[in-house]
């Protein structure tokens, strides 16, 4: 399947965005900063892998995550907000946030006073955040209350979005929750490597290529899912050519096995990560990335 010729985000996209950011320091730390609104797990984002603004909700605000990598952009020995998750104050800060957007009332912020409609728009509602979400003992209760919400007379439909690591698709209750989700939602699966040692250098080995391989076949077989594949730079250089060749094999196993895929995400970090020797990959690295999981696996590949 041929790729997009132009895998970067469009030039007007990121003009868009710089308008956002024109009141932040210019550096990575503040790319595409999380807006809370005062809100405890809800939360605004202009995202580029949205393409406009994404809605998110922290469901493990606790920080807790079966991957410990040094490629993470989430600072684990920093202080976690002192709430745990409430799912009835989530859905009242949804039903909020939403009603604050569709109304046009955003625009009243001075963060969003001169952003063009379509990037006021909402583009989804994902249950991520700073912690795994499939982690969290309220994952099956936020979800079906996103649910609930959106069937709720005069509220306009949103798609919901799980963004996973992937790790913990097999546990029972995730898998039964996960039956819930429409053919429109989507599952935004993690795979950040091809090779059991390269994960290594990311995660230590908190987790197995082969789990996290099983665990996305689990859910592709039975859904389309977009892979998303966060590559850095380590010690300023590139990940070698051979480990990009064996992501993009793995990734056309998946398929050939049933995972039904519908894009790979492509994409580097854009806060500060765990690790010093752990930085952005230029783009022009991850366009060729993409490039080999076109030409390898037969997916359509975008970068981000």
């Amino acid at each position: 399947m041929k790729g997009r010729v132009n895998d970067p985000v469009s030039d007007e996209f990121q003009r868009l965005c710089s308008e956002l950011l024109v009141h932040t320091p210019k550096n990575c730390d503040q790319a595409y900063p999380k807006d809370f609104l005062g809100n405890r797990f809800v939360y605004l984002v202009i995202s580029p892998r949205t393409r406009g603004l994404s809605i998110g909700v922290d469901v493990n605000p606790v920080l807790k995550c079966s991957l410990h990598g040094s490629s993470c952009e989430i600072g684990r020995d920093k202080p976690t907000r002192p709430s745990q998750f409430d799912v009835r104050r989530m859905a009242a800060e949804l039903q909020a946030t939403l009603a604050l957007v569709n109304s046009g009332r955003l625009r009243q912020l001075p963060r969003y006073a001169k952003l063009p409609d379509d990037l006021l728009q909402v583009r989804h509602v994902a249950l991520g955040g700073d912690g795994e979400p499939t982690l969290s003992k309220h994952f099956a209760g936020a979800l079906e209350t996103l649910i609930r919400l959106r069937e709720l007379p005069g509220l306009p439909f949103f798609k919901i979005v799980v963004v996973t690591n992937s790790t913990a698709l097999d546990r029972p209750k995730v898998k039964y929750a996960l039956q819930s989700l429409s053919c429109r939602d989507e599952i935004w699966s993690g795979l950040d490597g091809g090779t059991q040692s390269y994960l290594n250098k990311l995660d230590g080995g908190a987790c197995l290529l082969k789990k996290i391989m099983d665990n996305i076949l689990l859910v592709g077989r039975q859904r389309r899912v977009i892979i998303q594949s966060l590559f850095p730079a380590i010690n300023g250089k590139s990940p070698p050519a051979r480990e990009i060749k064996q992501y993009a094999r793995r990734l056309k196993e998946l398929r050939k096995a049933g995972a039904e895929i519908s894009l790979v995400q492509i994409y580097s970090a854009t806060r500060s990560m765990a690790r010093t020797s752990f930085s952005h990959l230029p783009l022009k690295s991850l366009s060729n990335i993409a490039k080999v999981v076109r030409q390898v696996a037969g997916l359509r590949a975008e970068v981000f």
